[in-house]
């Protein structure tokens, strides 16, 4: 197959009248003579999107659903462009989370998704924000091992309070099996943050959201977490978690080689409003809004990545490289993937995201295959 006339965003920059050739699942340079060329002039071809927080879409959780809930929650992302995702769990039993990193490690092993991320339940009571206090704990290096151990080497992220009593031999833990510490859910100073960052932590879980406030006298996380370059940054662009000042702030501190936006999202991604639950915690999803119940805590989005990257150029100002590099090429590094996804070159998958000139989106294609077909009209 062969796509001509695209605005092809590649690593070094955004192709006029470009030309992109899928052999197969790859993407390659020469095109046998009876392959299919598809007209996509006025369109842009960008590399599928990668989204490393996500709990969950289409009516369906990744903590509490069954494996053909999973599916229809990993099916309703990738229609809307995330062709890598990696399923994001909430705090649970210490049982309840090893038998669900089991059954999530099976579907990483048949490449249904990129590995499981851990949020809580080694948090603080103190940043809960939509996870259930009664089953927080402490980071026991031991209970942390123990979930590794039960997701097979699928175990991609754990999300960490590191200022709670075995933070930081956790953090070293972590760091030692290949698996990302990610701190967040903290009431962490600036010092204790550094000291994560020192023993091995390297991703901020939603930068902002569920931590201190940036203080000009008691800076706390997020200043240790944006100044350092070993720190990859999560964002959560929907217009809800952050205001656009904010996320510029971060994002023009950080630059696009240190942000990955994400989801965050929760069941009624792509599906909508209405109650849901989210582990253990009842919530109202109210104009695209998801809220606790009990208190109206900010539980999780309903975004998806295909308009977190409308927003990211329409509103939050962003060119279209650095927004590509931030929803694929950051988070694919991230992930250790990058010889395989993040963006548009000979040899990686054929992973791409068609959007027209108004950013939405007009076609997916996952490994070869469509997801959603080319509609040029």
């Amino acid at each position: 197959m062969v796509l001509t006339g695209a605005r092809v965003v590649l690593p070094t920059g955004t192709v006029e009248n470009g030309r992109l050739v899928i052999d197969g699942t790859r993407i390659t340079t020469t095109a046998p003579e009876n392959a299919q060329v598809i007209d996509v002039t006025g369109h842009y071809v960008l590399p599928g999107f990668v989204d490393i927080h996500n709990h969950g879409g289409g009516g369906a959780s990744f903590t509490s659903g069954s494996v053909e809930d999973i599916l229809k929650g990993i099916h309703t992302h990738r229609l809307h462009g995330t062709t890598t995702l990696v399923a994001s769990t909430v705090t649970g039993d210490m049982d309840f989370l090893t038998e669900r990193a089991g059954l999530l490690s099976e579907l990483a092993e048949q490449g249904e998704i990129a590995g499981i991320h851990f949020e809580g339940p080694f948090i603080s009571p103190c940043r809960k924000g939509a996870h259930s206090e009664e089953l927080l704990r402490d980071p026991d290096p031991a209970e942390v091992r123990k979930l590794i151990d039960a997701a097979r080497g699928r175990a991609t992220m754990v999300t960490l309070a590191t200022e709670l009593p075995g933070g930081i031999d956790s953090v070293r833990l972590l760091a030692e099996h290949g698996v990302i510490a990610a701190i967040g859910h903290t009431d962490a100073t600036y010092e204790q943050t550094v000291e994560a960052i020192d023993a091995g932590a390297t991703v901020a879980t939603h930068l902002f959201n569920a931590m201190p406030p940036l203080g000009h006298r008691s800076p706390g996380p997020i200043a240790a977490l944006l100044e350092d370059d070993r720190i990859t940054i999560e964002l959560i662009d929907d217009g809800t978690h952050l205001h656009p000042a904010a996320l510029r702030l971060a994002f023009h501190r950080a630059g696009a080689g240190r942000v990955a936006f994400i989801t965050d999202a929760m069941d009624a991604a792509g599906f909508g409003d209405g109650r849901y639950w989210l582990g253990p915690l009842e919530v109202e999803v109210a104009d695209g809004v998801a809220r606790l119940l009990t208190d109206g805590t900010i539980a999780g989005s309903t975004l998806t990545l295909d308009r977190a990257f409308k927003r990211a150029v329409t509103v939050d100002g962003l060119s279209v490289e650095d927004a590509v590099q931030a929803l694929s090429a950051t988070p694919a590094r991230l992930l250790g993937r990058s010889d395989r996804i993040g963006s548009l070159e000979p040899g990686k998958d054929a992973d791409l995201v068609l959007l027209d000139a108004d950013y939405d989106l007009k076609g997916v294609m996952r490994r070869g295959e469509w997801v959603v077909g080319p509609q040029l009209r």
